[in-house]
């Protein structure tokens, strides 16, 4: 009994070193995956009433992958990106505090690997420091966004969302030539495999804002 209990342990001990070896073994794309597939279907398959509900889930979900992966700059700028989504689904000044929620994993990401998943942890606090408002309610500031975007730009010059939000952020300013020829190249951005449903949706926008800007110069 004594031996077949000692061999169920090292049983046990034997596959949590392989479980935890295949996790630090996957590829960081391949790693946050599920929570990249679960947020597109989110953000561009669901009602937006629904969104912020289901985001929360996703964030929880984000956490335990950035607790299961310490060290993972990909997984914490996933649970950052979940964040300001569920911040900006719910609305309002209860979402304060999910924005530094986010801010603080971004920080945390950057301080890791500044140019995990192409530099995106630039490309998503830039996008909070231009949206949240600036003190004293919140923490936004228009000069850090615009380092940042620029930041983000010099890692991925190519990028979908760089130059698709910092266009949008251009737009936001007037800065109508600049903001257009950034949407323009967010629009030649090649294809990011395994993400066709974000590209797909992401690309309907760049549209949006596109077909906005040109209406309003006429």
């Amino acid at each position: 009994m004594n031996k077949l209990i000692r061999n169920l342990k090292l049983a046990a001990a034997t596959l949590a070193f392989a479980t935890v070896g295949l996790a630090q073994a996957m590829a960081p794309d391949e790693l946050v995956r599920p929570i990249q597939d679960r947020w597109a279907e989110i953000k561009y398959r669901q009602p937006e009433k629904l969104q912020a509900e289901q985001y929360r889930a996703l964030a929880l979900q984000a956490r335990k992958l950035v607790e299961g992966n310490p060290g993972s700059a990909e997984a914490l700028i996933w649970e950052g990106i979940v964040l300001s989504s569920e911040a900006g689904a719910k609305g309002g000044l209860g979402a304060l505090s999910l924005v530094k929620e986010a801010r603080e994993r971004l920080d945390e990401a950057l301080k890791i690997n500044d140019k995990a998943l192409s530099g995106s942890a630039y490309t998503s606090l830039a996008t909070l420091y231009a949206k949240v408002p600036g003190w004293p309610i919140g923490f936004g500031d228009k000069e850090r966004a615009e380092d940042y975007f620029k930041k983000s730009l010099a890692i991925n010059p190519n990028g979908i969302d760089p130059n698709f939000f910092y266009g949008e952020y251009l737009a936001e300013r007037d800065r109508t030539k600049e903001a257009r020829a950034h949407l323009e190249a967010a629009l030649k951005a090649p294809p990011r495999p395994g993400r066709e449903l974000a590209d797909t949706g992401r690309r309907l926008e760049i549209q949006t804002l596109l077909d906005k800007l040109n209406k309003e110069q006429k």
